[in-house]
């Protein structure tokens, strides 16, 4: 009977196992592909201690356990060659439909993946410690902000577990949520409080300059629309009859792409608002003062659009980001009290926490913002503070 090969220390070796020379222990197996695979390791058991000055890995024996197991799931092996970058990509082909903006977004990702050597790894070896490592990294090493890195993982969790219903992998190494590995070091927006939101309207209706745009900032603070929203309206989505504003699209511009018009942010932003006598005063007026290019401009089959700049162009939203801060800067060199930052979403935001201060019920306020989830809107409610809980207090003790 042949002898059955042993290793330096007695021990039986198994089918596919030998000890080289230099005391480290080989496998060598057959992948579901016919191709010679081979696993290295000091350790042939768990319980062997790793020779001095070598790194402490798994043993052989539990890596041909891991491999056994991947064979028998049909897991296919070295996660078919891809790198983190390659998945991506593949990940980003099956994505269609998409809005422009959020191809952007794809193509900044990818941009990121093929400078960064994190989008060189293969993604079998990428481990949910290497996943956190890397975020927390981008977070303090390369600067990039909450949001940012954010936006990374959304597209990268979805691409791993793409590559796991594959059976590239087994596991998805972003199954974690963002906030449990980096700081959210974003600026929390916050709403203004009513006298500041008076003083701000009063600075823009009373300056030779910026008072052209207060009626758009008024509508802005007084219905809390989305500014692509604003920017998207046109005549025909002001009803001067029924006193109502139709919001089921909103303008958008990139770019070599230009202007587009896609529709609202989610479902729910499709919706029917009332027209406070006021904000109608503000489009009537806006209406009347517009000036548009001889040629109206036609944008996916929208026109009348309510505001241009000087060159005629449609303005949106990054138009209106500047004058905001513009206001606010000149604002903030006259007077000694500082005016906080003012931006189209805190008129956005301050609408919602005046409405949700003033007790209009939750669904409804769901509603008039476009919420699509609940929970957003009653996040609202949190930004209630002390002397809001007095003045609620007082107002049901009065009834």
């Amino acid at each position: 009977m042949e002898e059955r090969r042993r290793d330096s220390k007695g021990r039986l070796l198994h089918t596919g196992e030998t000890q080289q020379a230099n005391g480290r222990y080989r496998f060598k197996y057959y992948d579901c592909l016919g191709k010679d695979r081979y696993l290295y390791s000091w350790r042939l058991d768990k319980n062997d201690r790793a020779p001095e000055g070598k790194s402490y890995t798994l043993s052989l024996r539990e890596l041909e356990k891991q491999v056994q197991a991947d064979m028998f799931d049909h897991i296919v092996p070295r996660g078919g060659n891809l790198t983190v970058l390659e998945l991506a990509e593949k990940y980003i082909s099956t994505k269609t439909g998409v809005r422009p903006n959020t191809y952007a977004g794809y193509g900044t990702v990818l941009n990121l993946l093929r400078k960064d050597p994190f989008g060189n790894m293969r993604i079998d070896t990428v481990r949910i410690s290497d996943a956190k490592c890397w975020l927390i990294k981008l977070q303090k090493i390369d600067g990039k902000s909450y949001s940012s890195i954010h936006s990374i993982r959304g597209v990268l969790r979805p691409a791993f577990q793409l590559a796991v219903d594959d059976d590239l992998i087994r596991k998805n190494p972003f199954s974690f949520q963002t906030m449990e590995v980096i700081v959210n070091d974003s600026v929390r927006r916050e709403a203004l409080t009513r006298d500041e939101e008076r003083k701000f309207l009063k600075f823009v209706q009373e300056d030779e300059h910026f008072r052209r745009y207060y009626e758009g900032i008024y509508i802005l603070f007084k219905t809390g629309m989305r500014i692509s929203e604003f920017c998207g309206l046109t005549i025909s989505d002001i009803d001067f009859v029924k006193h109502t504003i139709n919001i089921d699209h909103q303008l958008q511009k990139r770019g070599s792409h230009g202007y587009y018009v896609t529709e609202t942010k989610t479902e729910a932003g499709k919706r029917v608002i009332p027209m406070t006598p006021d904000v109608e005063e503000c489009f009537r007026i806006i209406i009347k003062n517009r000036k548009a290019p001889k040629r109206e401009p036609m944008v996916d089959g929208k026109t009348g659009f309510l505001y241009f700049d000087k060159d005629g162009s449609i303005m949106y939203s990054l138009h209106w980001e500047h004058y905001f801060k513009h206001i606010r800067q000149k604002y903030n060199g006259i007077y000694r009290v500082q005016m906080p930052l003012v931006t189209p979403h805190v008129c956005r935001h301050t609408y919602c926490s005046n409405m949700a201060k003033s007790g209009m019920n939750p669904k409804t306020l769901q509603y008039l913002m476009g919420h699509s989830d609940i929970s957003v809107t009653l996040n609202t409610y949190t930004h209630v503070k002390f002397d809001d809980a007095v003045d609620e207090i007082r107002r049901l003790n009065a009834m």
